[in-house]
């Protein structure tokens, strides 16, 4: 048995809104671009796995998918705080990448096709209105500061879509690691809570 739970933020070059989340009364579809380039971060308030406490550690995901690829198959890469010990490192990499099951799984990790690298690394994460950021060494640096117009309440799945959440306009996306390699400007963000368990 297992459980986590924290700040979730993450970013992909969709338009705003995010066509693939849930808005409003309008169920989630295609990327805007039949492509999407994303980055996602996890900020641990609380959490443990088979005694190893996880409280304060932080992950980030970044990968790609394509609509039209059958299943739309994900390729990612999982990068943990250098902070983590052996064990959180384990833990988390088993939790985030799906492998341990539970929450995970059921709604991101069972469409990850392949894993393009497991990195230590230097995260460092705002989780606070206005304030949003993802900063991984000199390979991945995300911004958010506006809200988006948004027609009704917006929830995505990887979160979970019992927890709304808030739309945003990302000042840049910016990655390069491993396969991953974009820069652009004024695409979708968003913020949210996540509690897993498995």
């Amino acid at each position: 048995m297992w459980n986590v739970s924290g700040s979730y933020y993450e970013a992909c070059n969709c338009q705003v809104v995010c066509p693939c989340r849930r808005e409003g009364d309008r169920m989630g579809g295609r990327s805007t671009y039949g492509v999407c380039d994303f980055v996602l971060s996890w900020w641990l308030s609380a959490g443990e796995k088979g005694g190893c406490d996880l409280t304060g550690c932080k992950v980030v995901m970044v990968g790609h998918y394509s609509d039209d690829a059958p299943g739309s198959p994900w390729t990612v890469s999982l990068l943990v705080d250098t902070d983590a010990s052996d064990e959180q490192f384990e833990a988390l990499t088993d939790i985030f990448l799906g492998r341990a099951g539970g929450d995970p799984y059921r709604q991101y990790g069972s469409s990850i096709e392949s894993v393009a690298g497991i990195h230590r690394a230097d995260i460092a994460l705002v989780h606070e209105k206005r304030r949003w950021r993802i900063g991984v060494d000199r390979v991945i640096e995300v911004r958010s500061v506006e809200p988006a117009n948004a027609d009704g309440p917006v929830t995505c799945g990887i979160p979970g879509h019992n927890q709304p959440g808030t739309e945003m306009v990302s000042d840049i996306i910016a990655v390069d690691l491993d396969e991953f390699h974009w820069d652009v400007r004024s695409r979708c963000s968003y913020e949210s809570q996540f509690s897993y368990s498995g």
